[in-house]
């Protein structure tokens, strides 16, 4: 027989050490694919670190990967820390992407330091606009948010397809569904001069130290983790429950909107229906294994964005799939789950009483 019993709360040294041992997990696991591949799996896996870490370039294509997944990491991170179950961030990185492609592409005229703060502020109102449907649902109608915040993501996506054909196609665009390119005074500066890494990168690290200090240093931070461990137990004491969701909400979504910005004003420089290859649903991954710790989610977020670098160099010198950087992405989300099981109970085996007339 096995019983679950409860554990004291796991401290900051051991959650690092699971979801360590969580991503060496993954990483073991998806050898044996590689090894049905006719791979050997040192040199696959050598490849894909000189993928990602092999070079100036390569490094800098790691941290430009990187960039989306620190600001939706930190929108799921936020949001589930009040267990507000934010599974939309998707939807809200292309609510973040239109706005500022909207505001970028000749909306405002004025210098860059006037158009630049606006595109990053009109991204992050969409986002937390979007994000704030699904929360006055949960909180006035009680309607479940993964649900709301899931099926939103494929509205947006349609309504950005709508509009990508319709009044923001590019008539210069030869055709193809894309808004017009973003004036060069609304993009965001490169860092280094002939490679992709932009400003949206310092704008993910300062959304790092602010969500940190918002939920370690202020009365806000603390109202959103006591919702997190016991909603009623904070209605009791006091706490604005609702409030605390909405603003909660609004945040969450406004760091993922922050996340489709850098995408179209420091990356692409235009809009795309296939901006995000899913840095909206790797978030919650990179959330979870951060133990959603908003330091921590940067270097989940490095290592996720040096997996999916690393495959596509290793796709290249091999010829084998680079799913199979998603292939691990999914063991890293499963050995997380399972990993934070253990570290909330503990397991004994219990020996089954024999019945009286059994024992005689």
């Amino acid at each position: 027989m096995i019983r679950f019993e409860p554990r004291e709360p796991a401290s900051l040294g051991r959650m690092i050490a699971v979801s360590v041992a969580a991503a060496v997990v993954a990483l073991i696991l998806a050898s044996v694919p590689m090894l049905f591949a006719g791979l050997n799996v040192f040199e696959a896996y050598g490849l894909m670190v000189k993928g990602a870490f092999g070079s100036v370039f390569a490094f800098t294509e790691m941290l430009t990967r990187a960039t989306p997944l620190i600001l939706t990491g930190l929108a799921a991170a936020v949001a589930f820390r009040a267990k507000l179950w934010n599974i939309g961030a998707e939807g809200q990185l292309y609510a973040g992407a239109l706005a500022a492609v909207a505001v970028g592409t000749g909306m405002v005229s004025g210098p860059s330091y006037v158009l630049i703060p606006l595109v990053v502020l009109a991204g992050a109102l969409a986002g937390g606009l979007v994000m704030l449907g699904p929360t006055l649902l949960k909180t006035r109608l009680g309607v479940d948010e993964v649900v709301t915040t899931l099926l939103l993501n494929f509205v947006i996506l349609l309504f950005v397809q709508m509009m990508l054909e319709g009044p923001m196609k590019d008539p210069m665009g030869m055709g193809w569904p894309q808004s017009e390119p973003i004036l060069d005074g609304a993009a965001l500066p490169k860092l280094m001069n002939r490679m992709r890494i932009h400003w949206g990168l310092v704008i993910a690290l300062v959304s790092t130290l602010g969500v940190y200090f918002l939920l370690k240093r202020t009365v806000w931070g603390f109202e959103i983790r006591a919702v997190g461990e016991n909603a009623a137990a904070a209605k009791h004491a006091g706490i604005p429950v609702t409030a605390t969701f909405v603003r909660v909400g609004l945040l969450s979504g406004a760091l993922a909107g922050l996340a489709g910005v850098g995408e179209v004003a420091g990356l692409k420089g235009y809009l795309t229906a296939d901006l995000s290859p899913g840095f909206g649903y790797s978030g919650i991954v990179v959330a979870m294994l951060a133990g959603l710790s908003p330091i921590g989610v940067v270097f989940a977020a490095l290592f996720i964005a040096s997996i999916f670098v690393g495959a596509d160099s290793m796709s290249r010198a091999t010829g084998v799939s680079n799913y199979l950087a998603d292939l691990i992405v999914a063991m890293a989300l499963l050995c997380v789950l399972v990993s934070g099981l253990f570290l909330r109970f503990r397991v004994r085996f219990i020996g089954v009483p024999r019945s009286r007339e059994a024992a005689e």
